[in-house]
């Protein structure tokens, strides 16, 4: 054999190799350390019988600009089975970009102007690094001036700036987007591919939602399996045992 024909044969099984472990590879499969995390100290989640799937980002962040279209039709696509929330993070201190996306939630505006405002930064290059650039935004949108600026500058809005903080300290934020679920897992876009090499951003998304589609059936069925036999106590009497009632058991730069 010519060594031009080893050559070649050895570049078609590398190429085949390649293509073998990345179909090999699946976010509908994750594992945990490697598409998701585990928290070693879980955090209180505020999601009753629902679950609590928390997404950290940032106007300024391209990132959480792409996904943002893709996340919101995931939400509505799983309705009652989530509470979803968002923080927006204190990177580069741009605190008044914080402070515009609590203001419109404290609103009830969120969800109608959430869209708007990435596109305030994106495309308009509104860059809302001020009390003053994140005004004109609100006087562009249609928002009540008065109402915003009023909860804007509110007692209550700082409060959610200091929450925001610890949050992202506690789910150990060092990039957006980031998304913590139930308290005790974390992923992100680019954390779903971390074993299948050249992906599109779009398909780093799209990815993401899959291993929280995973992460959301698994504490389903977690929640949902039927409790273990309390074990009788071998200095109780059997009848006695019989009887007694099982006990129930968010890159920083």
């Amino acid at each position: 054999m010519s060594l031009l024909n080893r050559i070649f044969r050895c570049v078609l099984l590398l190429a085949s190799m390649s293509l073998m472990a990345t179909a090999g590879a699946s976010p509908t499969m994750p594992q945990a350390g490697v598409e998701y995390q585990v928290l070693k100290r879980p955090q209180p989640a505020d999601g009753g019988k629902k679950i609590e799937v928390i997404e950290f980002f940032g106007y300024f962040c391209p990132h959480c600009n792409a996904l943002e279209p893709l996340i919101a039709e995931w939400v509505k696509k799983q309705g009652d089975n989530i509470v979803f929330k968002r923080v927006h993070v204190n990177f580069h201190g741009l605190v008044p970009q914080q402070k515009l996306y609590f203001t419109m939630e404290a609103m009830g505006k969120a969800d109608e102007y959430h869209m708007k405002a990435f596109n305030a930064f994106h495309i308009d290059r509104n860059r809302l690094q001020s009390d003053a650039e994140v005004m004109e935004f609100v006087n562009k949108s249609g928002l009540d001036k008065q109402k915003f600026s009023d909860i804007y500058n509110s007692f209550s809005i700082q409060s959610k700036l200091n929450r925001a903080a610890q949050l992202s300290d506690a789910y150990q934020v060092d990039g957006v987007p980031f998304i913590a679920v139930d308290g005790r897992f974390t992923t992100s876009p680019v954390m779903s591919v971390t074993t299948i090499a050249r992906v599109t951003e779009e398909e780093q998304n799209r990815s993401v939602l899959q291993v929280l589609d995973f992460l959301i059936t698994k504490i389903q069925k977690e929640r949902n399996a039927p409790a273990a036999p309390a074990a009788a106590s071998s200095t109780a009497p059997a009848s006695a045992a019989a009887a007694a009632p099982a006990k129930a058991p968010v890159k920083k730069k």
